[in-house]
């Protein structure tokens, strides 16, 4: 049994020519979703793919109306193959129930896993390269030297509070504490002696 799936992006695109094509190519049902491809709501797709059974096919127009990226593509063909179902684009004249289909996507797969390495092969070389030059890595420092320079130089006057620096600075308190630990902690420190002096400790 052929089953279709067809997808268009926004609500105002017309799935007709999908439609037609699925149905002269001897689908008995189609599922549609009107939803872009990125998203991962795709439900009338998860429908499909729950519908199909050992044996069948599902067929799509073309394939970016079936997967996301190259990799999606894949893990979904790779998934209904190893259920025992086919699948069919017909733009591409693909059919993965024939040898000539199994091999195109198996070049496929191993073109995305080729990609994935050299990806990650390409990130690992600039994150050594960066480190060699120096660079910090991750996220930059809430505070430049400059700003904490400025911090210590507020807090040394009593009349100054954390609160009133970290809004003046753009952060919060608990940066502060951070990044200047020491006068805070003087600060704690001066408090409770002014304290115990008021009670007569």
């Amino acid at each position: 049994m052929r089953v279709g799936y067809a997808r268009v992006s926004t609500a105002g695109q017309l799935l007709d020519r999908q439609f037609v094509a699925l149905t002269s190519a001897g689908c008995i049902r189609v599922f549609a979703d009107k939803k872009s491809g990125r998203g991962t709501e795709r439900e009338e797709l998860w429908k499909a793919l729950d519908y199909v059974r050992p044996g069948d096919i599902l067929v799509v127009a073309s394939l970016d109306r079936l997967g996301r990226s190259l990799q999606d593509l894949i893990a979904i063909v790779a998934g209904l193959r190893r259920r025992g179902i086919g699948f069919t684009s017909l733009h591409e004249a693909l059919d993965t129930t024939t040898p000539g289909g199994r091999l195109v996507f198996h070049v496929f797969a191993a073109l995305a896993e080729f990609i994935r390495e050299l990806i990650v092969e390409g990130t690992r070389e600039g994150l050594e390269a960066a480190r060699a030059r120096g660079q910090r890595l991750g996220r930059p420092p809430a505070l430049t030297p400059e700003q904490v320079k400025y911090a210590r130089d507020l807090l040394s006057h009593p009349g100054n509070t954390v609160s009133s620096i970290a809004r003046l600075l753009g952060v919060s308190r608990s940066t502060i504490y951070k990044y200047v630990p020491e006068l805070v902690e003087s600060r704690f420190s001066l408090s409770e002696a002014t304290a115990g002096a008021d009670l007569g400790w």
